[in-house]
C-alpha cells in the first residue's frame, strides 16, 4: 500500500476516531479506506479495487 497524507476538519476526525473507539473499525485509517472503497463502487463501480487486487499491484 501507498502513504498518502490528507487533511480533514477536525470534527470529521473526531467523528472517525469514535467510530474506532466503538470497534466498527480497527484504525482510521481502515475507516478510511471502507470509505473510499465504497465512494469507487458508487461512482466507478467498473474501476473499483479491493484490498487483495490493490495487494496485487504492489
Amino acid at each position: 500500500m501507498e502513504r498518502i497524507t490528507i487533511r480533514l476538519p477536525r470534527r470529521q476526525v473526531e467523528q472517525i476516531d469514535l467510530l474506532v473507539q466503538d470497534g466498527e473499525y480497527t484504525s482510521k485509517s481502515e475507516a478510511i479506506r471502507q470509505a473510499i472503497r465504497e465512494l469507487l463502487t458508487r461512482h466507478k463501480p467498473e474501476v473499483a479495487v479491493t484490498d487483495v487486487q490493490a495487494a496485487e499491484f504492489s
